[in-house]
């Protein structure tokens, strides 16, 4: 198994995106300098975020760097105070002696800032900028309510919360010994900030990371923190996002703006958007052999040997130059006698196309690295339990997942198990097909996936005549979450481990979650909810992952047909009462 993080080792050629990134910030007369890491969930932000850092560390005299995880004090403090305070302490950390007070004023600084947010988010005055605020949920209501975007109960309730909010910022205000309110406070933190950085004579590097997986207001405060705050010379900003996922958040938080003005934001923000390079079949290969062969090589020299020498062919592969086998993998290594690694690197080197190539992957090394895992799993289950199913099989069947959805799968265990040997006829049909041509007739579920099927029947193993009965089951008693596809957002992700977790149909965390989608991410979200469902066959008692399901389904028709269908595929009995209170009335349901 390989775990399922980021990493400063790179397998794909990325630390040439990360040697460019770190030239950008080395050359002084770029700076300030914001530049945007983007790619979907799993594509490799974070890790090629370490491998800059790896790059500076070289250097490191020179650099001040600071990682800043936004996803992290989403629900503990306010985006921009955090931001500030955190390279405030970093500053603290790698002051020599004779800066030490100063760096220490400046975080006094921003907890003067966070403390003169409450006059702003309660919308009792403006100042014409978005400034620092940690109110309570109960205060930050009353702002909306200020703001126009909520009615009050009446009128002497709004002028009393007026009072009261600036009863509690006079004192702040009055015991400030500089006076002059929250643009005193900036500006003198962007002097202090300022000499600071000239006194100990570094870049400072900010690397934020997970902007995408917070929720709107969190990430447009995070970006607010670089532009109004921390934009100063000397210093670089590194923001890893997933681009789609930012431009949703700024529509979301200023209120349906133009299709231009969302672009200009994110535009005028990132001087220099840089995109995870898309991965192609030579790498998925060097990507499959290099995590196959991390057990199997006999010492970390030579993991490491193999490593350089896939990158180096990485490098060049538009040239013959580019070229690598597995035979030399071997080699290399000194494993060329080992058969049963030889067997596993040919069926990893078989099926990397597919998985480079296919829509439900398309190379996303996350996503390559959970389907290997999986197929681990499951060869290990096999293993333990005599299952007559070897590692090739288990891949291949785990690539019929990945490449399709849940009801072509669900489709392909119905064909198995309703076969009275365990051997469905359409698979023995396709592999004997002639090449490049579908004569046997396609379940409905199958039809949109006719071109994957030809590739996929042509893979070996075959399994015309093997009794698959025992891989159906193992399928379902490991079942993957489906719904991470490439394309699969960080606010999908988030809204199927949230909406796993409520506990009712009306939650307001499920409600924001589901705000934050797309609409076409809702079938996608379902498919995730649905495979959190099918790990647990107790129906008795009512399931958090079925209330966020029927959330969803409220939201969407196509989300509404998946759930339908896989609530009558369980064939209970009988609907127990708490389902049935839960659907009654919904017309989804009823049709």
């Amino acid at each position: 198994m390989w775990s399922d993080s980021e990493t400063n080792l790179d397998f794909l050629n990325y630390s040439e995106v990360a040697e460019m990134i770190a030239d950008l910030i080395s050359k002084q007369q770029l700076l300030p300098l914001s530049l945007g890491v983007f790619g979907g969930w799993g594509t490799g932000k974070s890790s090629t975020l370490k491998l800059v850092q790896l790059e500076l560390s070289k250097n490191s005299q020179d650099y001040l760097v600071v990682n800043f995880d936004a996803w992290l004090y989403q629900d503990f403090d306010d985006a921009r105070a955090a931001l500030m305070s955190v390279i405030s302490s970093a500053i603290i950390e790698n002051s020599p002696t004779n800066l030490k007070k100063k760096a220490v004023n400046l975080l006094a600084r921003v907890d003067k800032l966070r403390a003169l947010g409450l006059l702003i988010e309660g919308g009792a005055l403006a100042f014409g900028a978005p400034l620092f605020g940690t109110l309570s949920k109960g205060i930050g209501s009353v702002g909306s309510q200020l703001e126009g975007k909520q009615e009050p109960a009446n009128a002497s309730d709004s002028e009393n919360v007026k009072t009261g909010i600036l009863s509690q910022v006079s004192g702040l205000l009055q015991s400030n010994e500089e006076g002059g309110g929250p643009f005193k406070q900036i500006d003198s933190f962007r002097i202090e900030f300022g000499e600071l950085l000239k006194d100990l004579n570094k870049t400072l590097v900010v690397f934020i990371d997970n902007i995408d997986r917070c929720l709107p207001v969190n990430s447009i405060h995070t970006l607010e923190a670089i532009r109004l705050f921390l934009f100063m010379p000397r210093t670089a900003f590194v923001v890893a996002a997933d681009e789609d996922m930012i431009r949703h958040a700024v529509a979301h938080h200023f209120h349906n703006p133009s299709h231009r003005h969302v672009a200009d934001y994110l535009d005028k923000l990132i001087q220099i958007p840089i995109r995870v390079p898309r991965v192609g079949v030579q790498e998925v290969r060097a990507y499959l052999f290099l995590l196959l062969c991390s057990e199997a090589a006999e010492s970390e020299v030579n993991l490491e040997k193999l490593r350089s020498y896939l990158i180096e062919k990485l490098r060049c592969s538009w040239s013959e130059e580019g070229k690598f086998s597995v035979e030399s993998i071997l080699e290399l290594i000194n494993r060329s006698d080992d058969h049963e690694l030889v067997a596993v690197l040919e069926m990893a080197d078989r099926i990397a196309p597919t998985l480079a190539l296919s829509p439900g992957v398309l190379g996303n090394p996350r996503i390559v690295k959970r389907m290997l895992n999986v197929v681990r799993m499951r060869t290990s289950v096999a293993r333990r339990r005599s299952m007559p199913l070897d590692e090739a099989m288990i891949a291949k069947l785990a690539l019929f997942e990945r490449c399709t959805d849940n009801n072509a799968t669900e489709e392909l265990h119905s064909l198995i198990n309703a076969a009275v040997d365990g051997k469905p006829k359409v698979l023995q049909q396709l592999e004997q097909a002639p090449s490049g041509e579908i004569t046997a007739d396609l379940p409905e579920a199958w039809a949109k996936y006719s071109t994957f099927l030809l590739e996929w029947s042509s893979l070996p193993p075959k399994f015309g005549g093997v009794d698959l009965r025992p891989a159906v089951y193992l399928a379902r008693e490991t079942a993957p979450l489906h719904m991470l596809a490439s394309q699969a957002s960080a606010a999908a992700i988030y809204a199927v481990e949230t909406l796993s977790k409520v506990s009712s149909i009306s939650s307001p965390t499920g409600k924001s979650a589901i705000e934050n989608l797309r609409s076409e991410e809702l079938a996608v979200v379902m498919d995730g909810l649905i495979s959190q469902m099918r790990k647990d066959s107790n129906w008795s008692r009512p399931r958090s992952e079925f209330r966020g399901a029927v959330m969803v389904a409220d939201r969407s028709d196509s989300a509404a047909l998946l759930l339908s269908k896989f609530v009558r595929s369980l064939q209970l009995p009988k609907i127990p009462g708490w389902m049935t209170t839960m659907l009654k009335n919904r017309p989804w349901w009823q049709q």
